[in-house]
């Protein structure tokens, strides 16, 4: 089996502060989360060494990206101040830029003021929106000034709300269509470092969700590298009946199925066994046999 054809002819590079990183082949977006109620590891690296293990640890098992969050956006999370993000934010990126200076840094945020001050001060490398500027109505022309890789991600309402009975007539037209809005609007200020997520799990049914990982294949359309974050989601555990803890194997095969239909990044906790899946996938799609079908 071999990836599927399209017409169209997808950006496989991002500038990462004048690096470029090559997307041909999948990479992996390693998640740090210093909340204290992160659906899966809260407080889990609530100290500075067990944070720097972390890290460490997911560079050493292939991480490409390290994505690191201060606001939990699980269902029903509860909003926090900007200076509470802030607070979060800063001596965590202080420590990591001072012990890996040259992992390429993401941070989950949808505020311009954490974006900005967090470029400025720490050389963050993107910034990951998961409501695609709807949170903050200048985040468009920020990121423009900024000059980062931009993520949007599609959202139904709010962490809060997102999750109370989300209907959609179709919903991979509409999430499509979302982005071709987004797109047009980012790209006429200049943006053009950007990677487009679905956001599984985020406003999203649990047939909502397989329904997009099917037709992933359909966002080439806008010729832009495609995230997806699957890792431990409700989408495998209530599927198996089973906790966030349980859910690694869940995970790894959604990723493979996720790469097969043309995710370029993948965000995930286990990065080990991300790293382990696309080796495989590559092994795979390579894989050929002499005058075969001659």
């Amino acid at each position: 089996m071999q990836p599927k054809d399209t017409f169209f002819s997808r950006k496989l590079a991002i500038n990462c502060g004048g690096e470029l990183l090559d997307l041909s082949l999948p990479k992996i977006m390693g998640i740090l989360n210093i909340t204290p109620d992160s659906f899966f590891d809260g407080e889990r690296y609530s100290t500075k060494e067990k944070m720097l293990f972390q890290v460490k640890k997911m560079i050493n098992d292939g991480c490409d990206i390290l994505d690191i969050g201060a606001y939990s956006t699980r269902p029903g999370a509860k909003s926090i101040s900007v200076e509470e993000e802030l607070n979060r934010l800063y001596p965590a990126l202080e420590t990591i830029r001072n012990e890996f200076p040259d992992i390429i840094v993401s941070v989950d945020t949808f505020r311009l003021d954490v974006a900005k001050k967090l470029v400025k001060d720490f050389n963050v490398n993107m910034i990951n929106d998961i409501s695609a500027g709807e949170f903050d109505d200048k985040m468009f022309e920020t990121i423009a000034e900024l000059n980062v890789p931009y993520i949007i991600m599609h959202m139904m309402g709010s962490p809060e709300n997102m999750q109370d009975n989300p209907k959609y007539n179709n919903v991979v037209k509409e999430v499509i269509d979302y982005f071709h809005v987004k797109v047009e609007k980012l790209k006429l200020l200049g943006v053009n470092d950007l990677i487009i997520d679905p956001g599984f799990g985020f406003g999203k049914t649990l047939d909502h969700n397989y329904q997009l990982l099917k037709y992933l294949d359909d966002f080439k359309i806008f010729e832009l590298p495609v995230l997806v974050g699957l890792s431990r989601k409700s989408m495998i555990n209530n599927l198996l009946e089973i906790s966030p803890e349980e859910a690694l194997n869940g995970t790894s095969v959604l990723n493979t199925l996720a790469i097969i239909n043309g995710a370029n990044i993948i965000r995930v906790h286990d990065v080990k066994e991300a790293n382990e899946s696309i080796k495989l996938y590559t092994k795979f799609i390579n894989a050929k046999v002499d005058n075969w079908h001659d």
